[in-house]
């Protein structure tokens, strides 16, 4: 088995310690082991993301010393950066969130960030474990609803769930 870390940063600031903290435990983890040591850019906050704070990432490893492996063998793939970013995949992310929506293992959720802090506070007030409260699970929202949604994953009620 074949030792491969990887990270995600976030490219809507600077690399902040933390960042660079867990970069540096990744990149000598893998080196380590004689692994790979991968980088891709998690652009999915398309307001703040940018490639400016992209090239402060880069710079900043750069700073500490820190090497990254090519995701492929070969950086000339049509639509493909030489670093990936998540934004690039998102075909492939909605292919399969309609094939969990159709295996019903997913559902779609239209509570507003304000319902949802209702219901953060409703579990406060009652002691029990913070958390969505499976509002929209069972109301089969349709493919457009009209209004901004999210899709939840179909987890079991009881029992014991892994990945």
């Amino acid at each position: 088995m074949r030792v491969v870390t990887r990270y995600a940063p976030s490219p809507t600031g600077p690399l902040h310690i933390g960042g660079a903290r867990t970069a540096l435990f990744n990149w000598a983890f893998a080196r380590h082991h004689g692994g790979r040591f991968l980088l891709r850019f998690e652009d999915t906050d398309r307001a703040r993301s940018t490639q400016q704070h992209e090239q402060e990432v880069l710079e900043a490893f750069e700073w500490l010393g820190i090497d990254y492996d090519p995701v492929w063998e070969t950086s000339s793939i049509p639509g493909q950066s030489a670093i990936p970013r998540q934004s690039e995949r998102l075909s492939v992310y909605r292919e399969a969130i309609e094939a969990l929506l159709a295996q019903r293992k997913a559902y779609r959720c239209v509570c507003t960030p304000q319902e949802l802090e209702e219901m953060r506070s409703r579990a406060r007030d009652r002691g029990i474990k913070l958390g969505y409260d499976g509002h929209c699970r069972d109301r089969g929202i349709g493919a457009d609803p009209g209004k901004p949604f999210c899709v939840r994953l179909e987890v079991p009620e009881e029992g014991l769930t892994r990945w």
